[in-house]
C-alpha cells in the first residue's frame, strides 16, 4: 500500500511551520555559519557571508525537519535534562530525548548565552554534531573553489532539495 502524497506533504508543512515559529527563532544561525565555515569566514566579503548565512541556513532547517519528519508516530513525546554548564556559565549541553514507537531518540543542542537569552547553535542528530559533519563538507569545497565555490555549492544543493 502505497503513502498518500498529500498527506505527507501535509505532515511536512506542519514540521516546516514547527521548526520556522519555534526552532529558528531560538537558533543563533551567524554563529553556527561562522563556525562552520571556519577560517574563511574572516576572508569573505558581507554579502558573501550573507550568502553563507542564507544558505547554510536554509540547508540547516531542511536537515532538521526531515529528521523530524522520520517520526511517524502520531504519539510523540520531548523530555529534556537538566542542562550541563561549561564553567563560565555561557555555554550548555542539554539532552533531549524525543520518545516514539521507535523507542528514545537523543538530540543534544549546544547552546550560548547571549544578550537575547540562550540560542543553539549546534545539533547532535544521531550521534554526529551538525557543525563538524559541515566543517569537513566546506573544507573540501573551499579547499575546490574558495568562497564562492561554497555559496554555488549550497545554493545548487538547496535548489535540488527544494519542495
Amino acid at each position: 500500500m502505497k503513502a498518500d502524497p498529500q498527506a505527507r506533504g501535509g505532515d511536512m508543512a506542519k514540521i516546516t511551520q514547527l521548526v520556522q515559529t519555534r526552532f529558528v527563532p531560538a537558533t543563533d544561525f551567524q554563529r553556527t555559519t561562522r563556525i562552520a565555515v571556519g577560517k574563511a569566514w574572516s576572508t569573505a566579503t558581507p554579502e558573501q557571508q550573507k550568502q553563507l548565512y542564507d544558505q547554510f541556513q536554509t540547508l540547516l532547517v531542511r536537515t532538521y525537519t526531515s529528521s523530524l519528519s522520520q517520526l511517524r508516530d502520531e504519539d510523540v513525546k520531548f523530555k529534556f535534562d537538566s542542562p550541563t554548564l561549561d564553567a563560565g556559565g555561557k555555554d550548555a549541553v542539554v539532552q533531549s530525548h524525543v520518545y516514539s514507537t521507535g523507542g528514545d531518540n537523543p538530540v543534544r543542542y549546544r547552546l550560548e548565552k547571549t544578550p537575547d537569552g540562550w540560542k543553539i547553535y549546534d545539533i547532535d542528530m544521531m550521534g554526529a554534531w551538525l557543525i563538524q559533519v559541515y566543517q569537513t563538507q566546506f573544507a573540501g569545497q573551499l579547499q575546490k573553489g574558495g568562497v564562492d565555490g561554497l555559496i554555488k555549492f549550497l545554493t545548487t544543493h538547496n535548489a535540488r532539495t527544494a519542495e
